[in-house]
């Protein structure tokens, strides 16, 4: 028998689900991140995991990992110490960003500090034309005496290499790196033009920094991992999630570790996007919401929206532009610190405020007893009687009630002068009304009206909040899958092993005939192809998909054109015109267009297709219902016994009206006043949500 992995660590969980590939059994688990050592979570949760089975470690063929490791590093700033090679006369590039002001009337506007210090951005004598011709050579020996300053007297462990049109010549970035590589080799190194070939310096540079910032503990992390699992005895392929939705390999992760950013929420949107295709319900609202955070991302016809451009470290969570801005392909996503973990407290008007900080994984809600005395939406929930103190994880974790209420009633009731339980409501509404406003924003951004949407939420508190937060939002629908609660785990089983490239190179398409066209795309996909060659992937199982970033000539910014299988450079204006008609209703077809950025992505296809797999003892006939408890609902005006059921003894077909807690063991369902919910085929949990205003 052989077997896949999925291990997705969160904030405050790590969630491992193991598939069999003979049957589609599941086998899922979840246990508490350890912060100090994030792989140890990983290794014992596989272990227990697996013995729980009785499944050998050599019959995993395959695990695939998401983290946020990435992601916490640069939050948190916890990378290496980081040097940088800029070309004489343009260190400042970082400093000075693209100078646009987030908050055009504040005159104290905070941005975030650079990866590389100041003292240590360094300025080497070369210059590449911007046609790629040398006006001045490099100085080797120059680059030797920067390199011994960084690392000898300035401390630096990693090096970015930012050249001025490096991305229409890299032949001085490549000199650079090999004499790193050569006589430096105690030096992680990243080359912009390798990163990312883009022409707008900026960008190119804030992505190559950062990801010279994390390579030094990427590489440890991945080392640690890899003799943990050779320990145990894993012979198969390691692989990760990157941003875009496919997977990498720890060689490939290594040297790119920028793109891990949002690894694990990827995994999710991916799952979701199987759940949008498999109960044909063409737009959805993926959200994922655990222990720190929430995400929403949109499922329009079947797939995720992508972007090529995030901004990271913001010096100001909510405003953009108060970040960094980093180009790697990405899931498009919002994602806000609201989760189980995200404490409450009183904000400077006298208000309830809940997150972005978070309790974490250590110590956790107050209620998991572990040291933790600020109050937090679990805590709320558990107030709230919308979690079994005795049930949480399967019985596995006993959580404290006394604990959640005296830290709300210290830091919320007794301030606000409320008793516990309406401050406990209020955490609870006031998280719902946060997550609600943030994916509207997201949605309307995007010219989208999600009352024409449907929820698929998931994560551990997903499905405990998602009901409310559909509510709010007027979504009729909620699809709530079973094993909910590490289904970003699902996703990751599920994830190709795929590359993209990007090649900045503008040209008037009216230069160019279909053999010029298809000779810039040549080399981009015989380099992704040789990454995915090395990986073991066979070259008739590679899908190729082709983007272009296209404008009309002139214009400062482009739109993304997807030019597909078969199509050419006849087929452009055509192309460009219908997608320039959807983002602004109109186009001016007799202008000139211009091709500006070149895309290539090399996926691996995959049989592997969910959702097909049944988790053990569930879908069985038995009595559903366990019993009733004490919880609250406005519309009740106050505390009634509500029935609790056992989410695996709910059959397909069966149906229950709210309000109604439906448990199993990862996660807890909440059915609202009124809200019907009937399981279906797959077992997931088919809700219609009840939009009656007297409802709210």
């Amino acid at each position: 028998m052989t077997y896949r992995l999925g291990v997705d660590i969160g904030g405050t969980f790590t969630d491992l689900a193991l598939l069999d590939e003979a049957d589609g059994a599941m086998a899922i688990h979840k246990r508490l991140t350890t912060p100090d050592d994030p792989a140890r979570s990983v290794l014992d949760g596989i272990g227990e995991l697996l013995a729980r089975q009785e499944v050998a470690i050599g019959e995993v063929t395959r695990i695939a990992h998401g983290t946020t490791l990435v992601t916490n590093a640069i939050i948190e700033r916890r990378g290496g110490r980081t040097g940088m090679i800029a070309t004489a006369g343009f260190r400042d590039v970082l400093d000075i960003g693209i100078e646009s002001k987030y908050d055009l009337y504040a005159l104290r506007l905070k941005y975030p500090r650079p990866f590389v210090p100041r003292p240590l951005q360094h300025e080497v004598h070369e210059r590449i034309r911007h046609d790629g011709q040398i006006e001045q050579p490099l100085d080797a020996d120059e680059v030797r005496r920067i390199l011994t300053i960084l690392r000898d007297e300035q401390g630096a462990v990693a090096v970015a290499v930012c050249l001025i049109q490096s991305f229409r010549n890299p032949q001085h970035e490549q000199a650079i790196a090999r004499i790193c590589r050569e006589e430096f080799p105690e030096l992680f190194v990243s080359v912009s033009s390798e990163v990312l070939p883009f022409m707008r310096e900026y960008e190119r540079w804030t992505t190559t920094t950062i990801n010279a910032f994390t390579q030094p503990m990427v590489h440890r992390y991945l080392s640690r991992l890899e003799q943990g699992l050779a320990e145990l005895g894993f012979r198969g392929h390691l692989h990760l999630m990157a941003s875009n939705g496919g997977t990498i390999t720890p060689a490939l992760a290594r040297r790119f570790p920028v793109r891990l950013l949002e690894s694990g929420p990827a995994a999710g949107v991916i799952m979701s996007a199987e759940y949008s295709r498999t109960l044909a319900l063409p737009n959805l609202l993926s959200f994922d919401m655990g222990g720190t955070t929430a995400k929403g991302s949109l499922i329009h016809d079947g797939q995720p929206l992508k972007q090529y451009e995030l901004e990271v470290a913001r010096s100001h969570e909510h405003r953009q532009g108060s970040g960094f801005l980093v180009r790697v392909p990405v899931i498009d996503m919002i994602e806000i610190g609201i989760g189980g973990g995200s404490i409450a407290g009183i904000d400077a008007r006298g208000v309830i405020h809940v997150g972005p900080q978070s309790a974490g994984a250590d110590p956790g809600p107050a209620c998991y007893q572990q040291g933790g005395a600020r109050p937090t939406v679990t805590d709320a929930d558990l107030v709230l009687g919308y979690l079994d103190a005795d049930y949480f994880l399967g019985g596995r974790m006993k959580l404290g009630r006394e604990a959640a209420e005296t830290a709300i009633r210290t830091h919320i009731a007794d301030p606000q002068q409320i008793d516990t339980v309406r401050a406990a409501w209020g955490i609870f509404e006031i998280a719902n009304e946060s997550m609600a406003r943030a994916f509207r924003l997201h949605a309307s951004e995007r010219g989208q009206d999600l009352r024409n949407f449907s929820v698929v939420g998931f994560g551990g508190n997903g499905p405990l909040h998602a009901t409310r937060v559909a509510r709010i939002l007027h979504i009729p629908r909620v699809v709530l899958p079973l094993g909910a609660g590490v289904m970003s785990a699902f996703g990751l089983l599920v994830s190709p092993l795929s590359f993209e490239t990007v090649l900045s190179q503008p040209t008037a398409a009216g230069a160019l005939d279909q053999a010029a066209f298809d000779a810039v795309f040549a080399p981009l996909i015989e380099e992704a192809a040789q990454l995915l060659r090395d990986a073991g992937v066979p070259q008739e199982a590679m899908q190729v998909r082709r983007r272009l970033d296209m404008r009309y000539q002139g214009q400062g910014y482009e739109i993304e054109v997807i030019v597909p299988e078969g199509s050419g450079l006849a087929e452009l204006p055509a192309l460009f015109s219908a997608q320039y008609r959807r983002v602004f209703t109109t186009s001016f077809i007799e202008e000139p267009l211009e091709i500006v950025n070149w895309k290539v992505e090399v996926v691996a296809q995959s049989e592997h297709t969910m959702p097909t797999y049944r988790i053990a003892g569930a879908g069985q006939v038995g009595k559903a219902q366990r019993g009733v408890r004490a919880a609250y609902f406005p519309e009740a005006g106050g505390f009634m016994d509500c029935p609790v059921y056992d989410r695996y003894a709910l059959a397909p077909g069966a149906s229950i009206t709210g309000p109604a807690i439906i448990e199993e063991h990862e996660s807890t369902c909440l059915l609202g006043w009124g809200d019907t919910a009937e399981v279906d085929d797959h077992l997931s949990l088919a809700v219609k949500i009840n939009l009656d205003r007297k409802a709210r």
